[in-house]
C-alpha cells in the first residue's frame, strides 16, 4: 500500500467525523463515484482514501494481502507498504489531480487480491472504514473482470455493519446501505488513517533517561518541521497555481482548464473533472517548496507518506523516490541514528527532485519560447493570408469591373449594330416604297391619259349623233304636249320645265331645256351620254331625246319625287317606316351602281330627295344625272381626288371638302346620301339637321325628332340608321364609311327587317 503524506479523514457536513474511502478503477463509474463523494461527503481540506484492488495472477490462498501502512504498536498483522508502480501508479494520478483541484487531500491504497469484493470488505473491516463509495456501471458491475459476480451487490451484502455503503451510478445514488453501529477504535489499520485530532495519545515507555531525552529532541524537531511544512504547503499551492496559469496559455490537455479530452477519456461531461496524464509523481504535493531546501539553516522536511508519524515508526530510504517499509512489530524506541538516516535520505531525494524541477523548468522555458515563436509565425502568416485575401478580392473586383465594362461595351456595340441594320433596312424599304409609288404614279398617269383619249373619242362619237337612243322629232314632242301646254306641266327642273305626255301610247316625262340656261346644252349632252349607256332598276330610264329642241324623254314616275312624299305635297299619305327603309336601300344600291360604272366611275354630284323619283309601286330611282361627272378609277379612290374648276350641286347637300377645295370623289355623294337619310326619318329641312339629330342621340330623345306621321318607329333600329347617316355626313371625307363595305350591308339589313315586319302585318 502506498499512502499520501496527509491522511486526515474528511468529516461529513452537518454530521459526525468518519473515514471515507472510494474504490477506484480505470472505468468511468469510478470518476462518478469520486465526484459524488467530493460533492456530498467531503469539505475543502478534508481527506479521502482511494482504494484500488489489483488482481493477482492466480489465487494461491484465500487470505487477503493488504498492503497498507500502519504505525500502531499493537500486536496486529504486519503490512508492507510500497508505492504503486507502472500501470497501478497511473491509475491513481487522474483521481489525485482531481482531489488536488478540489482542495481535497487523499491517500492511495493498493490491495493485491484475486477477489475484488472480498478485498474491499476486508480492508473496510481492518481499517474501520465508516463510509465506502463504489461506482456501478450500466454494463454490469463496478469493476469488470469478466466474472459473473456483481461487485457492488456483494460489497453491500458483506460489508461490516459499522460501514455505510453508497453505490453510485451516473452521478446518482443507485443503492445505499446505512451503518447500524459506530466503527471500532481498535481496528488494526485504524490508527494510520485516523485524523490527528481524534487519535488518542500514544503511551511512551520509560526505559531510560537517554531514550526519553532523544524522544524529546525528536519531538521538538518534528514539531518544527511540521510548522515549516504547513507554510511550505501554502507556498506550494500558490506556486502550483502560478504554473497552472502559465500552462493554461498552451491549452494543453494537461491543464485544469481542459479544452479537449482529459487523461484516458475519463472526464465527465457534467462535471469539471480533468485528469492529468503524467507519469511523474506529484512533486509539489510531496515537497512543498523546492527552493527552500537549499537553505542550510532550514531543517530538511522528513520524507514520509504520512502527515503524522508515530514515535515507534521506522523509516527505510532508498535512492528510488518514495520507497518506504514499515514493520508494525518493530521496537518502539527510536534512536538518533534512525533520524539521521531519515535526514540523509531526504536530502538525497531533494537533490533528485531539484534536478527534476530544473529539467522541467528548462522544458517549460523551451516550450514557451517555441510557443511564442509559433504564435509570431502564425500571426505573420495570418497577416500575409489577410493581405493575400484582400489582394485577391481586389483583383477579383477589378476583373469583375473589367468584365462588366466589356459586356456593357459589347451590348452597346450590338445595339448600335442592330440600330444601324434597322436603319439600313428602313432606308431600303423606303426606297422600295418610293420606287413602287413612282411606278404606280406613272402607270396612273398613263392610264388616265389613255382613258382621257377614250373619253374624247366617245364624246366625238356622241357629237356625231352616234348614240344608242331613240330620236324624237320636234313635231312629235309638240304634238304630245300640245305645244307645251301648262296642263301637262308637272314640275320645274334646274334646267327647264317637265311635262307629262304620251308617246307611243306610253306615259312619259319630257324634260325641256330652257333657252336661257347657260349650261343647258352641256348638261343635256352629259345626261344623254350617261343615261344612254346605263341600265339599272334604281336609275330613271332614258327613253329618247330630241337634239333639235333639247328635250329628254324619261319613263313617267307616278308618285313623283321623294321630297314631295316626305313633305306630303297634295296631302298625300305619309310613307311608312318599312317603305322608308326600303327606299334608302334602293338609293344606296343605285348609287353604288354609278360608283362602280365601267370603264370610269360616275359621281352624281346633286343627290337630294328632289332627284329621287318613285314609281306607282314606290320603287325609288335616281334621276337628274346631268351634273354627273366621269372620273378616272384612280381619281375615284379615296386617296387621290379629281379637282374640278367649279363646284356644282344644291346647297346643304354639297360635300364641304368638295365645296372648299374642288376635289371630287365618290365619297362626295356619301355626304349627300347622309343628309338625305336624316330627312328620310325626320321629314325636316336639311339646314342644321345633323346637329339636331346628334344632340337627340346624346340625350336619348331621338323619338321626339322622328317624323310624327309615323307612330310605330322601331326606335333601336332607327337610332342605328340615324348613327349611320351621321357617319355619312362627316365633314372630313376620310371619316365617312365605305358604301359597299359598311353602308349598303346595314341598309340591306334594315330592308330585310322592313320586309319581315310588313309580311307579319299583312
Amino acid at each position: 500500500m502506498w499512502l499520501a503524506k496527509n491522511n486526515s479523514v474528511g468529516i461529513k457536513e452537518g454530521g459526525s467525523t468518519g473515514v471515507v474511502a472510494v474504490a477506484i478503477d480505470k472505468e468511468k463509474s469510478s470518476q462518478h463515484a469520486l465526484k459524488w463523494a467530493v460533492d456530498h461527503l467531503l469539505q475543502r481540506g478534508q481527506s479521502v482514501i482511494l482504494v484500488h484492488v489489483k488482481l493477482r495472477p492466480s489465487p494461491l490462498n484465500n487470505n487477503s494481502s493488504l498492503h497498507a501502512s500502519s504505525s500502531k504498536l499493537t500486536q496486529e498483522p504486519s503490512l508492507v507498504c510500497r508505492d504503486p508502480e507502472g500501470a497501478s501508479k497511473d491509475i491513481f494520478l487522474p483521481f489525485r489531480c482531481f482531489c488536488t483541484r478540489k482542495d481535497i487531500q487523499c491517500q492511495d491504497v493498493l490491495i493485491e487480491e484475486y477477489d475484488v469484493a472480498k478485498a474491499l470488505v476486508e480492508y473496510a473491516n481492518q481499517a474501520a472504514i465508516e463510509v465506502l463509495v463504489v461506482g456501478s456501471s450500466n454494463k454490469g458491475g463496478f469493476l469488470r473482470f469478466n466474472k459473473p459476480t456483481d461487485i457492488p451487490v456483494a460489497i453491500t451484502k458483506t460489508a461490516p455493519d459499522f460501514c455505510t455503503v453508497y453505490v453510485i451510478s451516473k452521478g446518482k445514488i443507485s443503492t445505499m446501505r446505512s451503518a447500524s453501529r459506530s466503527a471500532p477504535t481498535n481496528a488494526p489499520l485504524r490508527s494510520p488513517i485516523q485524523p490527528p485530532s481524534l487519535r488518542p495519545p500514544q503511551p511512551v515507555p520509560s526505559t531510560s533517561n537517554n531514550m526519553r531525552a532523544d524522544r524529546q529532541s525528536f519531538e521538538s524537531q518534528r514539531r518544527s518541521m511540521e510548522d515549516r511544512r504547513s507554510v511550505e504547503d501554502r507556498r506550494s499551492v500558490e506556486d502550483r497555481r502560478s504554473v497552472e496559469d502559465q500552462s493554461d496559455s498552451f491549452r494543453s490537455p494537461f491543464t485544469r482548464r481542459g479544452y479537449g479530452r482529459s487523461y484516458g477519456d475519463l472526464s465527465v461531461p457534467e462535471s469539471d473533472i480533468s485528469f492529468v496524464s503524467s507519469g511523474r509523481p506529484s512533486i509539489d504535493r510531496m515537497f512543498p517548496n523546492i527552493n527552500d531546501m537549499n537553505d542550510p539553516n532550514r531543517t530538511p522536511p522528513r520524507l514520509s507518506n504520512f502527515s503524522d508519524m508515530d514515535y515507534g515508526s521506522n523509516f527505510e530510504s532508498s535512492s528510488n523516490y518514495g520507497r518506504r517499509s514499515v514493520d508494525v512489530n518493530s521496537p518502539t524506541d527510536l534512536s538518533s541514528g534512525s533520524f539521521e538516516n531519515e535526514r540523509f535520505s531526504s536530502a538525497s531525494a531533494m537533490d533528485d527532485v531539484e534536478n527534476e524541477m530544473r529539467r522541467l523548468k528548462l522544458e517549460l522555458k523551451q516550450t514557451m519560447e517555441m510557443y511564442s515563436t509559433a504564435c509570431k509565425e502564425a500571426l505573420t502568416a495570418k497577416q500575409k493570408a489577410t493581405e493575400l485575401q484582400r489582394w485577391k478580392l481586389e483583383e477579383e473586383r477589378k476583373l469583375e469591373e473589367a468584365r462588366l465594362a466589356e459586356e456593357a461595351a459589347l451590348a452597346i456595340a450590338e445595339k448600335e449594330k442592330a440600330r444601324s441594320k434597322a436603319a439600313m433596312e428602313a432606308a431600303e424599304a423606303a426606297q422600295r416604297i418610293a420606287e413602287l409609288e413612282s411606278k404606280k404614279r406613272v402607270n396612273a398617269e398613263m392610264k388616265a391619259l389613255k382613258e382621257s383619249e377614250e373619253k374624247t373619242k366617245a364624246l366625238t362619237a356622241l357629237a356625231n349623233n352616234d348614240v344608242r337612243y331613240r330620236k324624237y322629232s320636234i313635231e312629235e314632242i309638240e304634238s304630245a304636249t300640245e305645244f307645251f301646254a301648262e296642263k301637262y306641266k308637272i314640275g320645274e327642273g334646274g334646267y327647264g320645265p317637265v311635262y307629262k305626255c304620251y308617246l307611243d301610247h306610253t306615259p312619259v316625262a319630257v324634260k325641256v331645256l330652257r333657252a336661257d340656261a347657260a349650261q343647258g346644252r352641256s348638261q343635256f349632252q352629259q345626261e344623254v351620254e350617261v343615261l344612254s349607256s346605263i341600265r339599272h332598276p334604281n336609275m330613271v330610264l332614258l327613253l329618247g331625246a330630241c337634239p333639235e329642241c333639247g328635250c329628254l324623254v324619261y319613263e313617267f314616275m307616278a308618285n313623283g319625287s321623294l321630297e314631295d312624299r316626305l313633305f306630303r305635297l297634295g296631302n298625300s299619305p305619309p310613307l311608312s317606316w318599312q317603305m322608308r327603309f326600303r327606299i334608302a336601300a334602293e338609293i344606296g344600291t343605285g348609287l353604288l351602281f354609278l360608283h362602280q360604272a365601267k370603264p370610269e366611275p360616275l359621281v352624281h354630284r346633286d343627290l337630294k330627295p328632289g332627284n329621287i323619283l318613285l314609281d306607282r309601286n314606290f320603287v325609288s330611282k335616281i334621276s337628274d344625272v346631268g351634273l354627273a361627272r366621269l372620273v378616272p378609277p384612280t381619281v375615284a379612290d379615296t386617296v387621290t381626288q379629281y379637282r374640278m374648276t367649279s363646284t356644282a350641286g344644291t346647297f346643304c347637300y354639297i360635300d364641304p371638302e368638295y365645296q372648299q377645295t374642288g376635289m371630287l370623289g365618290v365619297k362626295s355623294d356619301i355626304y349627300s346620301l347622309g343628309i338625305m337619310f336624316l330627312q328620310l326619318i325626320t321629314a325636316k329641312p336639311p339646314m342644321g339637321l345633323t346637329h339636331y339629330v346628334e344632340r337627340a342621340l346624346e340625350k336619348g330623345t331621338l323619338s321626339d325628332l322622328l317624323d310624327p306621321a309615323v307612330t310605330d318607329w322601331p326606335v333601336e333600329d332607327t337610332a342605328e340608321f340615324a348613327k349611320l347617316a351621321l357617319q355619312c355626313a362627316e365633314l372630313r371625307r376620310k371619316d365617312r364609311p365605305d358604301l359597299a363595305k359598311v353602308i349598303l350591308p346595314e341598309l340591306n339589313r334594315l330592308r330585310t327587317l322592313a320586309d319581315e315586319s310588313q309580311l307579319v302585318s299583312q
